[in-house]
């Protein structure tokens, strides 16, 4: 019996000790490995991993690739994970793998790019900002600040979110932009910039659609030119806060996309586990960080939650 009661009682801490099978979810996000935006998304995500105590899995393609991201998605819904997190730069290309998600009963929810496409294509909200909203409200605060002649940085030409951020500035603008279509390599850019730069000296205004890609080499380039030239960024990174601090550059668009990556993992996993979901998509911006607000984000951007 003593034999008996100890084997059951082993067994029975052996039960306790197993820990509940945690939920799956998986992130496909556009954003390359190269890009201190998204390291910021990936830190959501694991947090929020961490937090939910749900299995996290975050995958981007190397480049910036719609076929090798539908790729991605089509691997993750063959794994019928409880939740999928995507972002959606080309709803065309990257539609039909979402579609597939869908029908396959997989809750989505889509973050950072695809406000506009993400309702019809099935996922169930969007965390995000409204891109071209938020390019008008750059684009108004830039004129406001007597800019008349401005070129757009945009380093992923064809990403749909990017390109409404250059068509709503230059609606909120209201005077010259031009759009220079580089790589996501920022010594190109800051050359490219400075070759702008030279080449039309009525240029006043840079308006980068990322911190860490664009913005940062656009102010060296604007710096080295002499001349008086307000620079304005999407997104957040230590070193364009500290310009914009110091005076070299006006401003930054805050999405918050640690918010992103952390909301969309911590609303699957509530939907896994209980079944709820808020009813409507959840704006994490847009938020203009000028030089009142820079100082106190710069600690928390340098640790990649800002």
């Amino acid at each position: 019996m003593q034999t008996f009661l100890k084997g059951a009682l082993a067994a029975g801490a052996v039960t306790l000790a197993s820990p509940v099978l945690a939920q799956d979810i998986v992130v496909v996000a556009h954003g390359q490995a190269n890009d201190p935006f998204w390291s910021v998304v990936k830190n959501g995500v694991e947090e929020a991993g961490k937090d939910t105590g749900v299995n996290v899995d975050y995958r981007s393609p190397e480049t910036f690739d719609m076929v090798a991201m539908a790729q991605l998605i089509d691997a993750a819904v063959n794994q019928e994970p409880d939740g999928l997190v995507v972002s959606i730069p080309d709803a065309d290309a990257l539609g039909p793998s979402i579609e597939r998600a869908v029908a396959a009963g997989i809750p989505v929810i889509s973050i950072n790019s695809g406000s506009d496409v993400s309702n019809e294509l099935g996922a169930l909200l969007h965390v995000g900002q409204d891109e071209r909203d938020a390019g008008v409200a750059a684009g108004e605060k830039l004129a406001e600040m007597g800019g008349t002649n401005a070129i757009c940085v945009n380093q992923e030409v064809g990403n749909v979110s990017l390109d409404l951020r250059c068509e709503g500035f230059a609606e909120g603008f209201g005077g010259t932009v031009t759009v220079l279509p580089t790589s996501n390599d920022p010594t190109e850019i800051q050359s490219k910039v400075a070759a702008a730069l030279s080449s039309d000296e009525g240029i006043d205004t840079i308006m980068a659609l990322g911190a860490g890609t664009a913005g940062e080499p656009s102010v060296a380039a604007a710096k080295a030119s002499g001349r008086d030239i307000k620079v304005a960024t999407f997104d957040l990174s230590a070193s364009f806060l500290q310009s914009v601090v110091d005076g070299d550059a006006a401003f930054a668009i805050d999405q918050q996309q640690f918010l992103q990556g952390y909301l969309a993992v911590d609303f699957l996993a509530l939907n896994a586990k209980y079944g709820l979901m808020p009813g409507g998509n959840v704006p994490s911006g847009p938020n203009l960080i000028t030089a009142d607000k820079a100082a106190q984000v710069i600690d928390l951007s340098s640790k990649g939650i800002r």
